[in-house]
């Protein structure tokens, strides 16, 4: 019973600051789409909650763009998709970049992982670098990004939106990263609360340098629905426990941070969808 005896501040705490990731993502998105059609904050907040309903059911979440994009004009839609990937890929470096630093900070301190051997731990870490590097060019040069997109046939006919690449500054690339990184470190505050709240027993110099490893790990697994629960608590259990975190523990702190970034957020996103849809139909109606 002491396991569900939480403190209501800390867990009201974790749900505020979901509410302040979500609105991140929706400022970062619109910062990012407004060359291709401006939205108001709220319209934004909307379409990125919406997302969340899509993505849901798509590996890893790919889909979050379609039920974006499904709110701004049938004509920027496509244009659109290109600047949200441009998102996507920001959020990507972050979450490699913090990884690739966690698990070469508990490498070289010694500190048990879950393989055997070091030589795993500084392959993943240089698979990781060379990622990073790659995944950081295309953001900071999205020129480039488009060069390369634009070399798959079924990408061709969509040279025109994909223009839409080339047009981003500096300032705004860069304003996007912080964003990215403020969200990662909203999402990890968040885990840090929930381990304290369940009293997980995992110090919190482990949980700052074992969590971006498993965000890095399960961002790199393959997982839809509920098998990304699954995923997710297979992995924290597995680079928390040998750190001394208590096995059940880890487990309820996982499935309550997927439950409120992830579940939560794709019912209210869903049924903004329907609420579109139906609007959409009596317009045309």
């Amino acid at each position: 019973m002491e396991l569900v005896k939480l403190n209501w501040r800390g867990s009201l705490l974790v749900v505020l600051l979901m509410v302040v990731n979500w609105w991140v993502e929706s400022i970062k998105w619109r910062s990012l789409v407004r060359d291709v059609e401006p939205l108001s904050r709220w319209r934004a907040f909307a379409a990125t909650i919406a997302g969340t309903g899509v993505g849901f059911v798509s590996i890893n979440r790919t889909g979050e763009f379609i039920g974006r994009v499904l709110f701004l004009e049938p004509e920027h839609r496509i244009a659109g998709g290109f600047a949200t990937a441009l998102g996507s890929i920001a959020q990507f470096v972050v979450t490699l970049t913090f990884g690739g630093l966690g698990l070469l900070a508990l490498t070289l301190a010694h500190m048990p992982l879950p393989w055997p051997g070091g030589w795993i731990s500084w392959a993943l870490a240089s698979l990781t670098a060379f990622a990073t590097t790659i995944g950081l060019l295309w953001y900071l040069f999205p020129g480039m990004l488009r060069q390369h997109l634009l070399l798959l046939p079924f990408l061709h006919r969509f040279e025109r939106a994909s223009a839409v690449l080339v047009h981003f500054r500096n300032d705004r690339l860069w304003s996007v990263l912080f964003l990215s990184g403020l969200r990662y470190a909203l999402f990890t505050t968040q885990f840090i609360l929930l381990l304290h709240q369940f009293e997980a027993h995992v110090d919190l110099l482990h949980a700052v340098l074992g969590i971006p490893v498993i965000y890095l790990l399960t961002t790199l697994i393959p997982s839809v629905m509920l098998t990304e629960l699954g995923v997710r608590g297979s992995v924290a259990v597995a680079v928390l426990s040998p750190l001394g975190g208590e096995v059940a523990q880890v487990l309820l702190a996982t499935t309550c941070l997927w439950l409120i970034n992830v579940a939560l957020p794709a019912c209210a996103g869903s049924a903004i969808l329907l609420v579109a849809r139906i609007r959409v139909r009596n317009k045309e109606a």
